[in-house]
């Protein structure tokens, strides 16, 4: 058994050791508490103003059952919440401030190991990067997602019929009145989206990870095995101190790559890339864009799940969840990647059953076949990368040539997608930059742009969409995200014109404009009106996040957070 760091804290004689004994025990607690049980820590991102993380109060009261029977010692303890339904400008600025939140929590704390608790979308990878550069055993508990939306007798899902319902009634085939009525038909209870969204594919992911208990990630947020599994946790999250099984002893190249193909396998949400990038760079694990088009190249599409496919999560999981898919994929994960209860992600998933073979397909009968996945496109417009959502698109737009319609900012395209002087039409590519983590800044989740009205009224559905922001894992189309370099760090999208001709052509997985290499050299010297410069670095957090922000296509964290640091014990307050 490992020494307790903790014991540095509560194990001191003298003056130290009773600042820090004594203000615990008007817990109520005895001296019991300090017998060299292991501390546990409750990482906590419950909010109400991240409605998707508001129940986890009463997950954290099912890990501090859990701990406690188990013998240790809990701590719960709040962070940041970040919610994608009410910040501004996007709560993607704000994920590597609550990685930075739970890493010096942790470090700076009498803690020997930690549980995580999140559930919106960047809750789950901010928590899980604070944690891995501290290297303190650990274990992600997610929030799950809400029961399935009902609308008009049909069940509805979570963010995609926000989108579809959102463009039907510009199309005026909703009424204004309908789609208020249908607001609180999609929020049924506690949890985070119903669909296969971000929230959802991080839950997966990490449960691919290693870093979940096996099926948890699909449990509904108000079903009671959430509490169970919850407590499962805090049971073993006190084992994992007893081990000193940390992060660094399991989590690997494998563990990484399993998640990639996973993530094609359910049909993930784009932002799983750059959550994941930023996830292995914290973990020390060597893994690049490119990775997430040649590792997924083999997976076929076995989830039927909106947006790419029919059911929502209630239904996944009463197929028999994440390990019913790892276990349909057989050979095409490494099975013998260690997950945090000891066994190997083979050995956890070996019986899985599938209850409901039309949720989760067979590899004979896919959703979809291999080269669905998200797939990394390159070309004068991105040399360092952007990604497109196969499973999402529309097949006869994934090989395009059309002009550009360039617009600055999403401000300036919303006041005008409108307008029937729009010079639009089928072909145009529509483009939005100034997007990126710089240039918003942090990067939000505007890419699946409003078709322009007068497209919609000629019955268009999806037109080719360019941009250097993010886009909800909820939503669909034929949208080309993440480019870099952005636009606001000198990319070349920043040197793009309304009419000149770009092509997207994903099986050669290229992304053009047809504009001759002098040209662009003349545009970016400073001759084109419609080129940026990068946005001042301004005052507070955004500030230090613009002048240290990487590109999407490492992860987008903090230059200087990237790596583990330790758990060293803090020097003495006194």
């Amino acid at each position: 058994m490992p020494e307790r760091r903790s014991a540095s804290w509560f194990g001191l004689d003298g003056k130290l050791g009773f600042v820090h004994r004594s203000k615990l025990y008007n817990r109520g607690g005895s001296p019991e508490m300090f017998d060299g049980r292991p501390v546990i820590g409750i990482a906590s991102s419950a909010s109400d103003l991240a409605p998707c993380n508001a129940h986890l109060r009463q997950v954290a009261e099912a890990v501090k059952r859990g701990v406690l029977m188990a013998g240790g010692v809990p701590m719960e303890f709040p962070t940041i919440s970040i919610g994608e339904t009410l910040m501004r400008p996007s709560a993607m600025l704000f994920r590597n401030l609550m990685a930075m939140d739970v890493e010096e929590t942790l470090r700076a704390n009498p803690l020997d190991g930690v549980v995580l608790l999140g559930g919106c979308d960047k809750t789950v990878p901010a928590q899980v990067m604070g944690a891995l550069s501290v290297d303190l055993p650990t274990v992600m508990v997610t929030g799950g997602p809400a029961l399935n939306g009902r609308f008009r007798g049909e069940a509805v899902g979570s963010g995609t019929h926000v989108w579809k319902f959102s463009e039907e009634v510009r199309a005026g085939r909703m009424s204004a009145c309908e789609f208020r009525s249908a607001e609180a038909c999609l929020s049924r209870s506690a949890g985070h989206c119903t669909t296969m969204g971000t929230a959802s594919t991080m839950a997966c992911v990490t449960e691919a990870l290693g870093l979940s208990l096996p099926g948890s990630a699909t449990i509904p947020a108000v079903d009671a095995g959430r509490a169970r599994i919850a407590e499962q946790a805090g049971q073993r999250i006190v084992a994992m101190a007893d081990e000193g099984l940390a992060p660094s002893r399991f989590l690997d190249r494998r563990s990484f790559e399993n998640a990639v193909r996973v993530n094609a396998a359910i049909g993930g949400s784009t932002n799983a890339v750059v959550h994941l990038l930023a996830m292995a760079g914290r973990a020390e694990v060597d893994l690049a864009l490119d990775d997430f088009d040649r590792l997924a190249a083999d997976v076929p599409l076995l989830v039927d799940l909106l947006p790419s496919g029919r059911f929502l999560m209630e239904e996944f999981h009463d197929a028999g969840g994440l390990p019913a898919v790892i276990r349909e994929l057989g050979d095409l994960v490494d099975g013998a990647a260690m997950t945090i209860n000891g066994r190997t992600l083979a050995e956890n998933c070996a019986d899985a059953p599938n209850w409901r073979p039309e949720v989760v397909r067979s590899r004979k009968d896919p959703v979809a076949p291999p080269g669905s996945h998200t797939a990394v496109l390159r070309g004068n417009l991105a040399p360092d990368g952007a990604v497109l959502k196969l499973s999402a698109a529309s097949p006869e737009l994934t090989r395009h040539t059309g002009p550009a319609l360039v617009f600055d900012t999403i401000e300036d395209y919303d006041a005008q997608k409108d307008s029937p002087e729009l010079p639009v039409t089928p072909d145009t590519v529509l483009v939005v930059r100034n997007a990126g983590p710089v240039g918003y800044p942090g990067m939000p989740e505007i890419g699946n742009l409003a078709i322009p009205k007068k497209m919609l009224d000629q019955g268009v559905r999806d037109m080719v969409r360019i941009t250097d922001g993010r886009m909800s894992g909820t939503s669909y189309g034929t949208v080309v995200l993440h480019v870099a370099p952005e636009a606001a760090a000198g990319g070349p999208l920043a040197l793009l014109r309304s009419g000149d001709r770009v092509t997207l052509d994903v099986p050669a997985r290229r992304l053009e404009m047809d504009v001759p290499e002098a040209e662009l050299t003349a545009r970016a010297s400073g001759s084109a009106d419609s080129f940026k410069k990068a946005p001042t670095r301004g005052a507070g957090w955004a500030g230090l996040y613009r002048s240290q922000v990487n590109q999407a296509d490492t992860g987008a964290d903090l230059d200087f957070l990237t790596g583990r640091r330790g758990h060293a014990v803090p020097r003495r307050p006194f």
